[in-house]
């Protein structure tokens, strides 16, 4: 079931991946904080709107060179901490820097 019903893969394809990876980054926080204000129907609802946007960001033809491996790599253990027994150990804490840092490289490439 598509969740972003008005965004097509040639409007996220203009994106960066800087860009791209920081609105996934921004559902993943929502995520992290309706987990811990125990609204777990509204976290697992950002949850699911950051693969939505993982998966248009690997589905990004200019995304297959060199950052196709690590997306798919981030999407898995995304998987792993949010839903399944966390094997590669994440914490909320290392997915809010792993994300700002595209939030932050974004805004350097606007000029911010």
């Amino acid at each position: 079931m598509k969740i972003h019903k008005d965004l097509t893969h040639e409007h996220w394809f203009n994106f960066s991946i800087f860009e791209q990876l920081a609105n996934v980054g921004a559902d993943i926080e929502r995520a992290i904080q309706w987990r811990k204000n125990n609204n777990l129907d509204y976290s697992q609802k950002a949850f699911e709107r950051a693969l939505e946007l993982l998966d248009f960001t690997i589905a990004d033809p200019k995304n297959k060179k060199g950052t196709l491996k690590e997306i798919l790599i981030v999407r898995e253990a995304l998987i792993d901490h949010f839903v399944y027994d966390d094997e590669y150990k994440t914490t909320d804490e290392y997915w809010q820097q792993y994300f700002f840092d595209f939030n932050y490289a974004a805004a350097i490439a606007r000029g911010k």
